[in-house]
């Protein structure tokens, strides 16, 4: 009898301390689940790349989460010849917005669905002409849908995101190219 009542104390001990790891959940909006991040990235010299496209989400469950974002970008290339001088010089720039969806298979690995309407123009410069020939696009919207997967790898208060997306619309003039491409981010915050 003292060794059952030993075991039904025990049980009731263990499932309060589980109990007690698992809060009732919020009801409504809970700040908690909010997460900031996105791509960032910068380089300079011949190859010149400014990338700052932010996002916010909020992760509704433990297996989805969804936001909106701003992309940004500015890309430019110079070609030189052996001597060093420029022959030419090709730019563009994108801004935009996106909308995105994730669906958590694990709580490391989601895949992503993410329409965009980007905003892109661009401008070509040959130099060994005189006078230097000058070509700009005309700027137009182009819309594009990146779907992918990703990783989530928990890092302090939030996670790096490592992601493989492909432009699935592949429209004439897609930012992304018709290959897979991968993004690098992180995510503070949306704890589950």
């Amino acid at each position: 009898m003292k060794l059952a009542a030993r075991l039904l104390f025990l049980v009731v001990v263990l499932s309060g301390g589980a109990y007690a790891q698992d809060p009732e959940p919020v009801k409504g909006f809970d700040r908690n689940k909010l997460f900031f991040g996105g791509n960032f990235g910068l380089s300079f010299g011949n190859n010149t790349l400014v990338n700052i496209s932010p996002q916010a989400g909020y992760r509704f469950s433990r297996h989805f989460a969804a936001g909106a974002g701003i992309n940004a970008l500015y890309s430019s290339f110079r070609t030189r010849y052996v001597d060093g001088s420029v022959y030419s010089k090709q730019s563009y720039g994108m801004a935009g917005l996106n909308v995105f969806g994730r669906a958590y298979i694990i709580d490391q690995l989601f895949l992503q669905a993410q329409p965009e309407a980007n905003y892109i123009w661009g401008k070509y410069i040959q130099y060994d002409v005189s006078p230097p020939y000058e070509m700009k696009s005309k700027g137009e919207v182009l819309p594009s849908l990146l779907l992918g997967v990703g990783a989530a790898i928990p890092a302090g208060t939030g996670s790096f995101i490592i992601m493989a997306q492909y432009d699935v619309l592949q429209n004439g003039r897609t930012p992304y190219g018709d290959k897979i491409f991968f993004s690098f981010g992180y995510n503070i915050g949306g704890r589950r």
